[in-house]
């Protein structure tokens, strides 16, 4: 087999990536309208529109299977470059690794840290390349990017220097194109501006900028832009096999499309290209093997964990960056979406579509977290409100282990049979790998086709969007100002559409906007806006369209059956079809978004292991409830003790309220249970449980209130 293959030589492909960057991003932006000479279209197109588009049209220039950033990146790149471009996604846009990263928009601090030790000019190159698209994201997407401080703490002295000479090539390396510059601060400053931070031999900390993104919504407006663009793209559309003809010229076999599946409906058809690029992050190799089975395998996966803590653990615009962890590895501590996002793991792993987070990976974070947080903070495990892994695919020698030494670099191939691979690579490069890719296709299969044109070009949103958007959908609509601010940060210029959707509240104040949960700014409008943006499944809406299953496990179970409701009268579902939907969604929370490892804290936790005086106040609290000594106590015990007190909680949130507790699931709360309860309470295992909360609050009150008693005054008669 002869292969053709173009590695990355990025001193090679510099002056190429970065002819049309100049200072002025914004000129940048002007001159890209300018060379793109392919309609825009307002309206997207249904997915059965493209799905019709698919089967219809007699070939296409371009196929891109995969529609993580990359995919889509490249299906942007080719429906610019004016050819008749398809992508097709077998899951959802952003449904593996790009929806699971550590949100980071950067150029790779202790990849630059290698090239300098090891005089590594090709790594230095890849940082120059990710310092340089870092900033051309940053100005392509301002509504779903902006720059981050981020921190490192020191606690030696002779570290003070080293790091700050590393940071400061960092900012050197970026040149014109740093977001900011980097400083040092004294103990005291760090502190002001981490109060969290451990103090004990704190000598001081650098802080330097990075950037940070929503990754699901930036990737959604990379295929919802190349849509517009006139690119074909369909998710939930799987490739079964690809297709291949004879070339009459070389008598050899070449790939001419795919025969795909719209999962959905069942039905199969066929789609035509003059080449086929394979952007399928982790099973990179799968489809390799789809094209000649004696393909040697060039991916090898990593797994990398990260969990969702409570806002209140990080300051609202500081992250935290541990250089140095137990084990060698780098752990961020960032503030997003108003909660804490700490990671990651890196450890190899077997590909999966569902990757599941395990407890010892979580364990492993919350140690490093608490290694650098001051110990007046107590880091619980039960704070944990969500967890992911996310498949890095990591270009390597399939013999190589160690998976920590490997750089996120990336190759292009093309395989004897005119396949075209791109694999590995990071997030903030996804543009430059398209780019490259493209120009590799159209040297390769000889197409018709201009120069890149993504340089500058807006993506979805991105177009019409200031900081002060929000403000208008307050005036303009009668929306709360924290739903404003996230609609505007999510959907940019675009938020104006969601606002048309959304419901009267019948209330004086928000006038428009019913939320899914009380405590996130997400609202009903976006379930229904999401629909037309290829939304399929309530996962859809859950993990990728917002991002509540990624911030709280919990609450997006709450929101669910709201979001099934109403995915399901705009889509037709029948009341078997809700039902489905309700499963697969609590199933992909309870494995793959960690509310599984999250219940078994509680579940799992069979010793109760509490003071002697500690189990005699709980069962005295338990037995406030229990009147009648039964042992154990119902939703008609707790009603009657609130309403001694004048409180009034609904039936079924008492029900949901003893639910979370009751183990055995037989409707009813044991004292055993209890101690469970309070006992993985005392631990950290649970720290939000509303029963708890709720007891301990009705006990305090009753004290406060004291034995009232029922004699009249005086005596009487």
């Amino acid at each position: 087999m002869h292969e053709l293959c173009f590695p990355k030589s990025i001193a090679e492909t510099s002056d190429v990536c970065f002819a049309f960057i100049t200072v002025q991003t914004r000129v940048a932006y002007a001159e890209a309208l300018e060379q793109v000479n392919v309609p825009f279209c307002d309206e997207l197109p249904s997915r059965q529109a493209q799905l019709a588009a698919l089967r219809n049209t007699e070939e296409f220039d371009v196929l891109v299977i995969g529609g993580g950033a990359t995919g889509s990146g490249c299906a942007l790149d080719a429906v610019t470059r004016n050819l008749k471009t398809a992508l097709v996604e077998r899951s959802d846009f952003s449904s593996g690794t790009s929806s699971r990263s550590t949100k980071l928009i950067h150029g790779g601090v202790r990849y630059l840290q290698k090239a300098i030790m090891k005089l590594d000019y090709e790594q230095y190159m890849m940082v120059k390349e990710a310092l340089h698209e870092r900033a051309n994201l940053l100005e392509i997407a301002p509504h779903l990017s902006a720059p981050l401080p981020i921190m490192l703490p020191v606690y030696s002295w002779w570290q003070l220097p080293y790091y700050w000479a590393g940071i400061k090539m960092y900012d050197l390396v970026a040149g014109a194109q740093c977001l900011k510059s980097s400083y040092v601060l004294s103990k005291n400053k760090a502190l002001e501006l981490f109060p969290m931070l451990k103090r004990d031999k704190l000598v001081g900390a650098i802080v330097y900028y990075d950037g940070q993104h929503n990754d699901a919504r930036m990737n959604l407006a990379i295929a919802l832009t190349a849509a517009r663009y006139g690119a074909v793209a369909a998710n939930y559309t799987e490739v079964v096999h690809l297709l291949k003809r004879t070339d009459p010229e070389t008598g050899k076999e070449r790939v001419c499309g795919a025969r795909c599946r719209d999962v959905i409906s069942g039905q199969e058809f066929e789609v035509r290209a003059k080449c086929v690029i394979n952007a399928t992050g982790p099973f990179t190799d799968s489809l390799r093997k789809m094209d000649n089975e004696k393909s040697p395998k060039i991916c090898q996966p990593s797994a990398g964990v990260h969990i969702v803590m409570p806002g209140y653990y990080s300051p609202d615009n500081m992250g935290l960056l541990d250089p140095a962890t137990s084990d060698g590895r780098v752990i961020f501590f960032l503030p997003w979406e108003k909660m804490t996002i700490a990671g990651t793991t890196d450890s190899p792993t077997e590909i999966t579509a569902q990757p599941i987070p395990t407890e010892e990976d979580i364990n492993f974070i919350l140690t490093e977290v608490r290694n650098y947080l001051s110990p007046d903070v107590e880091v619980r495990r039960g704070d944990v409100l969500a967890a992911w892994s996310g498949i890095r695919p990591l270009v390597t020698d399939p013999s190589s282990k160690d998976t920590q030494s490997i750089c996120r670099n990336h190759i292009v191939n093309i395989s004897e049979s005119g396949l075209v691979t791109i694999a590995g690579g990071k997030w903030t490069t996804y543009r430059a790998m398209a780019q490259e890719t493209l120009d590799a296709t159209i040297k390769a299969h000889h197409l018709q086709a201009g120069p890149c044109r993504t340089v500058g070009l807006m993506l979805e949103g991105g177009k019409g969007w200031t900081p002060t958007l929000y403000i208008r959908l307050v005036q303009d609509y009668g929306l709360e100002v924290e739903v404003a601010q996230h609609l505007a940060a999510t959907y940019g210029g675009r938020a104006f559409e969601v606002a048309k959707m959304a419901q009267v509240t019948g209330q004086r104040w928000p006038i428009v906007g019913k939320r899914l949960v009380s405590e996130f700014p997400y609202i009903e409008s976006e379930v229904h806006y999401a629909v037309k943006e290829y939304a399929c499944t309530a996962i859809d809406v859950l993990a990728r369209r917002t991002r509540l299953g990624f911030l709280n496990v919990q609450a997006a179970d709450e929101a669910l059956p709201r979001i099934v409701h109403i995915m399901g009268k705009q889509l037709g579902w029948s009341e078997q079809k809700k039902q489905e939907e309700l499963n697969a969604a609590r199933t992909f929370l309870y494995q793959e978004m960690g509310y599984k490892t999250r219940s078994e804290q509680l579940t799992n936790t069979t010793e109760i292991s509490l003071p002697l005086s500690e189990v005699d106040r709980y069962k005295k609290r338990f037995h406030k409830f229990d009147k009648g000594n039964k042992g154990f106590i119902t939703t008609v015990d707790v009603q009657q003790v609130l309403e001694s007190i004048s409180v009034q909680i609904d039936e079924n949130t008492l029900h949901e309220i003893l639910n979370e507790v009751d183990l055995n699931k037989n409707g009813q709360v044991e004292l055993n249970e209890f101690l469970q309860l309070m006992s993985a309470v005392r631990k950290g295992r649970v720290s939000d449980s509303r029963l708890a909360i709720l007891m301990k609050t009705v006990e305090e009150t009753l004290e406060e209130r004291g034995l009232v008693s029922v004699d009249r005054s005086g005596g009487g008669v």
